[in-house]
């Protein structure tokens, strides 16, 4: 069996470390705003190009710390993708704002910013530009439609920790940049976590008061908040694993230089890679024809293959009220009923590759056709 991710093989690379420094913290007895928090969110913040960093108890609650924070709220309209997990949405639903959605590049598979500018009404008040499976999306075309229209800038982070745009840090980027540290990121806890990082002292002040109840001092509320705190322990549980990352990240694209390789060879087009962008691979995702055949073929044969996602969006049930149809966002569409995620984490060896292509070889015999050259 090769999973798609395997948290136990990293885990059992670092028990002991997280052993100690969970131990450590619950002796401490600081579970709330106490050391471990504050050390992550500036050394995560300064890996990451940002100045400033604000743990949140999610990826979700750190995009609904910044829609906030930038006092986007009912009337607002908001552009996204709808090729992305329905958090990115959900936090803007929650603000009370609207969702409005804008088509996908084919190749990268984020947001377009053409669609974006096409998109934009009296009432849109930001964008959130999600940088899908690892790869950044085009931020300095982003930035600039928003910058004609007067929008602020979020980016959804949750699956390039590390990531580069231009030779620079993508947190250099947007008025916030949001991460997720769910267990299976390139950067994950053990339970919930995320962070909403800023270049923007005021900007990172007001979140940081938002997250815990609207204080600056426990009785003292300047504002009305939330309960949207990083835990201290999955802070120090953090910590140790951020030393890791840059060793993590080099295996990532290890594993998708040799999967390239090896696709080519079978005459399949690697996934495209925009070479103004350092890939962190959270995922690597390949396109093939009777998708839902070669999925299940694979996975009986052991090989735990995904779909990131199946359903965009706009078709979702939960947003059915948006009245949306098929074909309204056709690149979306035709993308997610093709895309295929192979097995990928930093521990992957290249006798795990070689099975899953082999696998992969087989499947696209059996299911028909070869992989799509895009």
């Amino acid at each position: 069996m090769i999973p798609l991710v395997d948290l136990k093989r990293q885990y059992a690379l670092i028990k002991d470390e997280i052993k100690q420094t969970v131990d450590q913290t619950i002796d401490s007895m600081q579970f709330i705003n106490g050391p471990q928090i504050k050390a992550f969110e500036a050394e995560f913040a300064r890996l990451s190009g940002a100045q400033h960093g604000v743990g949140a108890s999610s990826g979700t609650t750190a995009l609904q710390l910044a829609l906030k924070a930038l006092d986007i709220g009912p009337g607002d309209e908001v552009i996204t993708v709808p090729n992305t997990f329905i958090a990115t949405t959900e936090a803007i639903t929650h603000s009370g704002a609207r969702v409005i959605f804008a088509d996908v590049d084919e190749r990268t598979y984020n947001i377009d910013p053409a669609a974006v500018e096409a998109a934009i009404t009296p009432k849109t008040k930001a964008v959130i530009g999600v940088h899908l499976y690892g790869q950044p999306c085009d931020i300095m075309a982003v930035t600039a439609v928003a910058d004609r229209h007067g929008l602020k800038v979020i980016f959804d982070s949750a699956q390039a920790h590390l990531a580069e745009f231009g030779g620079e840090p993508i947190g250099r980027y947007g008025d916030v940049i949001c991460y997720s540290f769910y267990p299976g990121k390139n950067l994950g806890a053990y339970g919930d976590g995320g962070i909403a990082l800023t270049n923007d002292e005021e900007l990172g002040r007001k979140m940081f008061m938002l997250a815990d109840h609207g204080r600056l001092d426990k009785y003292e509320h300047l504002m009305e908040g939330f309960n949207f705190r990083l835990s201290e322990v999955q802070a120090a549980i953090l910590n140790v694993k951020l030393k890791y990352l840059p060793e993590w990240t080099r295996s990532r694209q290890q594993c998708a230089a040799r999967y390239d390789k090896m696709l080519t060879e079978l005459s399949i087009t690697p996934p495209y890679r925009d070479e103004r962008c350092t890939h962190v691979y959270h995922l690597y995702v390949i396109r093939v024809p009777n998708r839902d055949a070669v999925k299940s073929y694979l996975n009986e044969r052991g090989i735990g293959a995904g779909v990131h996602y199946p359903i965009c969006l706009h078709l979702q049930q939960a947003y059915a009220h948006f009245g949306h149809k098929p074909g309204d966002f056709p690149v979306a569409e035709r993308c997610a009923s093709e895309i295929l995620s192979l097995p990928m984490f930093p521990e992957l060896t290249p006798d795990d590759q070689l099975t899953v292509i082999s696998t992969l070889k087989e499947a696209l015999a059996a299911c028909g056709g070869s992989a799509q050259h895009v």
